[in-house]
């Protein structure tokens, strides 16, 4: 029997078995053939530690050295932009994201192709990273690995709760003192299949589409860039662009696709703002962001069962809140004192939606 079964091999449950891995041997399930396969594997990669609801900037920012630290990180910076009569809009997004008021002419030094006869009101803050998603989760992967096993193709069926939890998935029971539901768009239905009640959690699709940079113009240094209507945003990608819709429409669990309506209408908000053209695509996808109904993260014991715990509704912020959200489990798990305050801990507390 192991210390640790932790059921979702995304950002979630490879930061838990991290995390744990140093407190005891953990096994990880995961249902697809790779780790990080759905959300994960999707994700815009930035990391703003004033992006999100309390909880989640108290977890960004508590995360920062962290990543950091490893390299996990470089430079990227973040600018909003609107058009005339969009003034207030944009200052509600910058003091969301404590952006600072820009003229437009260094918001055309920033990002060129902006069309100066459209947009005109910016503000821009140069704390923001991207983050090498791919590295932080095979450096998790290989912490569970170091104290345990990773096992993938593992769609679990059923889940029993005897002398600790018992789990079948890919025709092997699996056994454990304790379960950390860690399932993403699919933790209700873990926690009912554990004969738990479920917390509400919402997927709301997200979707994204790569193109050409209009111009051929080199954007590799540009900040990434947010619409004042929040109805898009771009990011520079390896010589090219991601630009996404900004959507949130609810889904089922699924392996998510992008709607190609939606796509094009985050693109024409897109390209209203610059100079150039979108000329095609050259790929699209779509992920399932998961929220709580309070959209703050879900971390801890179920007050139902004490040796379940909730690992869920990351929201798009798993990456950047992976470190402090991992001690934080961690610190639950083991009964040590969590570094984040009272208040933190409380907000993320799953026994709030009981």
């Amino acid at each position: 029997m192991d210390d640790y079964l932790i059921i979702g091999g995304g950002i979630a449950g490879l930061t838990a078995g991290a995390h744990l891995a140093a407190h005891g041997t953990v096994t990880l399930l995961e249902a697809e053939d790779v780790l990080g396969y759905h959300a994960s594997s999707r994700s815009a990669a930035i990391f703003i530690p004033t992006y999100g609801a309390p909880s989640v900037k108290a977890l960004s920012l508590a995360s920062a050295r962290d990543l950091h630290d490893t390299g996990l990180t470089s430079p990227r910076g973040v600018m909003a932009v609107g058009r005339a009569g969009e003034e207030e809009k944009l200052a509600h997004v910058a003091a969301d994201l404590s952006l600072s008021p820009i003229p437009v002419a260094d918001a055309l030094s920033f990002v060129p192709i902006l069309d100066p006869a459209v947009v005109t009101c910016a503000a821009h803050r140069e704390e923001a990273w991207d983050i090498d998603t791919d590295a932080l989760l095979q450096l998790y992967a290989k912490r569970v690995r170091a104290n345990g096993q990773v096992v993938t193709r593992a769609p679990v069926t059923a889940i029993r709760r005897g002398d600790g939890w018992e789990v079948e998935a890919g025709e092997v029971t699996y056994r454990a003192r304790t379960l950390v539901n860690a399932a993403g768009p699919w933790a209700d239905r873990v926690a009912e299949q554990a004969g738990l009640a479920p917390i509400g959690i919402r997927p709301l699709r997200r979707s994204m589409a790569r193109i050409d940079v209009p111009g051929g113009t080199d954007a590799r240094d540009w900040p990434m860039l947010i619409g004042a209507n929040e109805d898009w945003y771009a990011k520079p990608d390896a010589g090219a662009l991601i630009v996404s819709p900004s959507e949130e429409d609810p889904s089922d669990p699924m392996d998510a696709w992008a709607d190609d309506m939606v796509l094009a209408e985050g693109l024409m908000h897109f390209e209203e703002h610059i100079t150039g053209e979108v000329t095609r695509m050259l790929a699209n996808w779509a992920g399932l962001r998961t929220f709580s109904p309070d959209r703050q993260l879900v971390i801890g014991a179920d007050p139902a069962a004490p040796d379940f715990y909730w690992m869920a509704g990351q929201g798009g912020y798993g990456f950047q809140t992976a470190p402090a959200a991992g001690r934080l489990l961690a610190a639950l798990v083991t009964g040590t004192a969590p570094e984040v305050p009272p208040d933190i801990v409380g907000a993320c507390d799953p026994a709030r939606f009981r």
